[in-house]
């Protein structure tokens, strides 16, 4: 106990073991553990993890065999290049102490690194088979790129080479505006600005001071794993995957390979692969519009051709109009000249004809005879009176009017009063019918010769039951509760009482 001996109280006996109070205790051990670890480096894999309010780091640091507590002070959590995951290997840097409230101890914990390229492979692959499970990887999901967006928006470090590459294909291909969204491209805080930079973009209103791209490149040059790692983040991933404008990725060169470029709608394998992605080149679709112009002349200008050498064709093969012409013109005259003595000729036949009867009819003899038929005719027209008949008629018709309409009001009244009295009948059948009480959802137990049973103890001793629905009754087996086979048969319905 020679370690605890400049601790030991006043008093204590020389041939006796020395008394410590807990708080002595506790506090020896914690200067032997902090004096004999006070710089550590520690490697396990992260267990429990808890996040309080605070913002300080609770977790645990395991091997197959121990585990030691871990705390991560909210000033060091914030400055760390890494997420804490529970499952992750890490080298974790630090101080051991001992937490007397609870009788432990505990590293403090300074720093924090993945163990090796090995440990970040697995939380990659981790990461990507959990997005990939959401399904942010289906191509169904991802959107076609414009053909020549108006404005793009550029993802990047505005200090690297990349923006200068994009910018001089951009020029070189097809000139178009470039909004650029300055942001950290690798370290703690790449992650975070990239993720505000997309969603930055796409809360831009189109058309507006500031207007929303067409197009988003997130680009960045080649490096280490390390290096690209915030491009790995869940952040990126999900705001890459949630942009509603079509999204290039262009991380790295071609055999890097991030979460970004499975979410992203087109993975470009440079950046300035991406600036080629982006748009077409100029001079190659004017001269794409230039033989097309020309194509379509050729066309017109054949198609003009082989329609006028029809047309002259057709032209030479129809007889000329004045051929057709000479004809009718000439029957023209001909039937011009023969009309007068036709005129003349048919004057004379209609004269003759009119003057043979006209000779035989004399003056007074026509007179006599108009005479005769008009005393004949007059004396017929005093006998038929035809307008007392009229009178009639119109008389007895009025009067047939007024009895139909009285043996129509007298039928009714003889029908309706029945009719009351059958409706009232039969709303007092409908109350009275068991058939309303079978509708609420009762039931009525017949034996096997159709008498009607009350109790339980008649349904037991009968040989058959017969339950009765509203909609049909069904056979069942009886006595002692046994069941037989079961069929329903549709009643007949009954028939209307009118």
């Amino acid at each position: 106990m020679d370690l605890f001996e400049d601790d030991a109280p006043e008093g204590a006996g020389d041939g006796n073991m020395p008394e410590f109070t807990v708080s002595e205790l506790s506090g020896a051990v914690k200067r032997v553990i902090e004096g004999e670890f006070g710089f550590v480096r520690v490697r396990g894999e992260l267990g429990r993890i808890s996040r309080p309010r605070s913002g300080h780091l609770y977790l645990d640091l395991k091997d197959d065999k121990s585990v030691i507590s871990g705390i991560v002070w909210r000033g060091v959590a914030s400055k760390l290049d890494m997420q804490p995951e529970e499952g992750m290997e890490v080298i974790a840097t630090g101080r051991l102490t001992t937490y007397p409230g609870q009788s432990r101890y505990q590293i403090i914990i300074e720093d924090m690194r993945p163990a090796g390229l090995g440990a970040l492979m697995a939380m990659l692959e981790k990461r990507k088979a959990m997005l990939q499970a959401e399904g942010l990887f289906d191509p169904a999901r991802k959107k076609p790129l414009p053909f020549l967006p108006e404005i793009i928006g550029v993802v990047t470090s505005p200090s690297g080479a990349v923006i200068r590459d994009i910018l001089h294909r951009l020029r070189e291909r097809f000139p178009r505006k470039v909004l650029i969204w300055p942001v950290a491209v690798q370290g703690k805080a790449c992650a975070p600005e990239v993720a505000r930079a997309i969603e930055g973009f796409n809360q831009l209103t189109p058309g507006g001071a500031l207007p929303r791209p067409d197009l988003l490149i997130v680009a960045r040059g080649g490096g280490s794993v390390e290096d690209l790692w915030g491009f790995n983040e869940e952040i990126v991933a999900r705001a890459a995957a949630a942009s509603q404008i079509p999204l290039i990725s262009a991380v790295g060169h071609e055999t890097d390979t991030t979460l970004i470029d499975f979410v992203s709608d087109r993975r470009a394998p440079t950046p300035t692969a991406a600036a080629e992605i982006a748009v077409p080149v100029r001079m190659e679709l004017l001269a794409r519009a230039g033989e097309g112009q020309m194509r379509l002349t050729r066309a017109l200008t054949h198609r003009l051709e082989v329609r006028g050498q029809r047309l002259r064709d057709l032209a030479r093969a129809m007889p000329r109009a004045e051929t057709l012409l000479d004809q009718p013109r000439q029957r023209l005259d001909l039937l011009s000249d023969r009309l007068p003595q036709a005129l003349i000729r048919g004057v004379d036949r209609r004269r003759l004809a009119l003057s043979q009867p006209a000779g035989a009819l004399r003056p007074g003899l026509l007179t006599r005879m108009l005479a005769t038929r008009a005393e004949a005719l007059g004396r017929r027209a005093d006998r038929l009176s035809i307008r007392p008949i009229q009178r009639e008629i119109a008389l007895g018709r009025d009067r047939l009017e007024a009895l139909g309409k009285r043996l129509g009001d007298a039928g009714a009244r003889r029908v309706e009063a029945p009719r009351d009295r059958l409706d009232g009948l039969d709303r007092l059948l409908q109350t009275l019918s068991y058939k309303g009480t079978l509708a609420r959802g009762y039931a009525v137990v017949r034996g096997e010769g159709g008498q009607v049973l009350t109790s339980s103890a008649a349904a037991k001793e009968a040989a058959g039951l017969e339950i009765e629905f509203a909609d049909g009754r069904m056979k069942i087996g009886g006595g002692s509760g046994g069941t037989g086979k079961s069929k329903t048969a549709k009643r007949p319905e009954q028939g209307s009482l009118f």
